[in-house]
This record gives structure tokens, sequence and C-alpha cells, in this order.
């Protein structure tokens, strides 16, 4: 199962792919090189049996390639679970792109990654993720037709984000519901760590129904911005999982929830958008499980930026968008209830209905 590297040398002792700690059948890995770009990029196709493999693209200074493929494999995985559980017919893909965001990207190297995504045939169809933006989708849709999220001038569905902080918003007030008798989220504390294009229109959506938001980025001028916007407090101290919260809501970069937190955390609820915010899925599952800290899992409330992304191949309209983003809220409210009735973790209890999804469809096909 999948599950974060402790270092680097435990990483390097596996094989380089077929080996890695977060490789879990995946079909395809991609590596992409041009030297007239400076592009250094990975594609992972995790599973197709759904349907092409749909998943953004991020691009990021990893440490080293291990960790720039750890992440790829894990994030393409997440992707074919969570079309799986909001009952999209596509497959999982993810693609990383090594470098500055702020001073490496440029239209040529976009250009080049969309040839290489263009190379696959449809198998992996791209969209944006950290460090990309609408205007870079459209860049790629020059040489592709296998990428979404683009502009809605030229016929896409347009930014995910506010979509993805919908969904989310969503999945907290469910396990709110579950948790408290009530889905009111006014004057629970709800610290948000991570204040990009979601984190922004999550603290939007809170501050609105009443909730104390307390804001962390690694951003000061975000934060200021954000603050004076929507009047949410700025994070002072030293250690935020040791503060005392109604609901965590992790929506930056993966795995905060890990041996080193866990046990500080004194949240009713962790609700984000975050992929992959459990660094060891089945260990911490079940520590917060025997915690009582109910986990809203993460591939299930942050699906609305991909049901945003798969209306333009289905071509349905933003009030169709909105409706099925909703229902995240229900879905949520079932595995909740579920894993509670079987025992099991809610991340388990969600994985099992998107793995019978993609196993009902693998018999299908095979005609059994």
């Amino acid at each position: 199962m999948s599950q974060e590297f402790e270092s680097l040398e435990q990483l390097i002792n596996q094989d380089p792919v077929f080996g890695q700690v977060s490789f879990d059948n995946h079909e395809q890995i991609v590596f992409c090189n041009d030297k007239d770009t400076g592009l250094k990029a990975i594609i992972g196709i995790h599973n197709t049996v759904l349907g092409p493999a749909l998943g953004g693209t991020r691009m990021w200074q990893y440490e080293n390639e291990w960790a720039a493929l750890n992440d790829v494999l894990r994030l393409s995985r997440g992707m074919t679970f969570k079309s799986a559980i909001t009952g999209l017919n596509l497959g999982g893909g993810k693609a990383v792109i090594i470098g500055d965001a702020k001073t490496q990207k440029t239209p040529e190297l976009m250009r080049k990654f969309g040839e290489f995504v263009h190379s696959l045939s449809g198998r992996y169809i791209t969209a944006e993720d950290v460090g990309m933006d609408t205007e870079d989708m459209d860049t790629v849709r020059e040489v592709t037709p296998y990428v979404t999220g683009i502009s809605t001038d030229k016929g896409g569905a347009g930014n995910p984000s506010p979509i993805t902080a919908y969904g989310v918003f969503m999945g907290m007030k469910a396990a709110a519901q579950f948790k408290y008798g009530s889905d009111v989220l006014e004057d629970k504390r709800v610290y948000v760590e991570g204040i990009g294009h979601v984190g922004e229109t999550l603290v939007e959506y809170l501050t609105q129904e009443g909730a104390d938001v307390i804001i962390a980025d690694i951003n000061q001028d975000r934060l200021e911005e954000v603050r004076d916007k929507y009047g949410a407090t700025i994070y002072g101290g030293n250690d935020l999982y040791s503060e005392r919260m109604d609901i965590y809501a992790p929506c930056a970069l993966g795995a905060t929830i890990n041996d080193s937190t866990i046990h500080k955390l004194e949240a009713s609820i962790i609700a984000g958008a975050a992929n992959n915010q459990l660094a060891d899925e089945v260990k911490h599952g079940a520590i917060l499980q025997n915690k009582g800290i109910v986990y809203a899992p993460d591939f299930l409330i942050n699906a609305g930026g991909i049901i945003n992304v798969y209306a333009e191949l289905e071509g349905y309209d933003r009030t169709e968008i909105m409706r099925k983003t909703e229902n995240i809220y229900t879905t949520t409210i079932e595995i909740l209830n579920r894993a509670q009735e079987s025992g099991v973790t809610t991340h388990q209890a969600a994985l099992e209905i998107a793995q019978a999804r993609i196993m009902a469809r693998k018999h299908e096909s095979l005609g059994q």
C-alpha cells in the first residue's frame, strides 16, 4: 500500500520503479526529457479500466528524482480511486514536471510537455495542479486535445479550484453532521493549512458560514491578502498540529498527517483539499480511528476539480457540475456510516467502494 518514504536511503534501496514503495500495479510510467526547453517530467498512468487516465500536472522543485517519482506514483493511484468513487468513467493518471514554476516554466516547455502527452494517444488526459494555471493548459491545448481545464472562452470549464473547494466544504459539512449531529459550521474553529486557489475559496465558504478560521501558509503575502479579504486569523504559533481546533483542513501538499504530527492532533474532524493526506494510509488511518477523529477521505471530498474537468469531456453544464459536487456530501455520510458499521477506517471504506466499481467494470469487459 501507499506510504510516505522515511528517507532517501530507503527509496534508493528499492528497485527504481516496480519495487518502489508507492508502486501499486501502475500500468505505465513515462519519463519525458527535452534538452532545449529544460523539460524533465514523469507521467504516471495507474489504471485505465474505467476510462482514460485523467489527472493534473504538478510543477515542483523536488529534492531529487526519487521524490518526484514517488509523488507521481502516489498521486496517479489516488486519481484512480477519486474517479471511481465519484462515479466518473475515468482512470487515474498524474504528471509531475521537475522545476520551479515561478522561474523555469515557459510556454515552450509547456508545449513540449503537451507533445509528450499527445504521444500517449489519449491514454492520459492532463489538467492543472500545483504550479499550473488555466493559461498553461491553454498552451498545452495548442499541441494536443488531451487536456482539460482550459479557458471558458476556448470551450473549457475553466479553473477547477472553486469547484474543488465547494466539494471539500460539502465533505466537511457532512463530517460535521456525522460527528456533531449538525452540519452548521458557525463558531467552529477551523485551521486551514495552505491557501492556494482551493484553500482561499474554502476560507471564503467557511467565513461566510461564520466559522472561526485560522490560516497557515509559507507565503506571508498570501496570508495577509486572504486575511484582509475574508477576516480570517493568521496563525502565529510554532506548532499548528498541537493547537486546539474543531476541524483541521490540510490544503497544501500531502502527508501532513504522519508519525510526528498524528499524536499531537486535537481536532475532531480532518477534512481538506490536499491529496494523500495520510503518510501511511493503513497505519495513520487506524490511529485516527482509535483517537475518535473523523477523517473525511481526501480522494472523495476533493473530487470537485475532476468533476469540473470531466464536464468538458462529457459536455455538461455548470448546474450539473454543482449537482454532482453537492453529491459529495451524501457519499461522505454513506462512507462514514459504512466505516462505523464495519469497524474499518473511513479511508478503507472509501477504497473498498472505489475498488469494487473498478473490479465490476473489469469483469464486465472480460464478459464474466
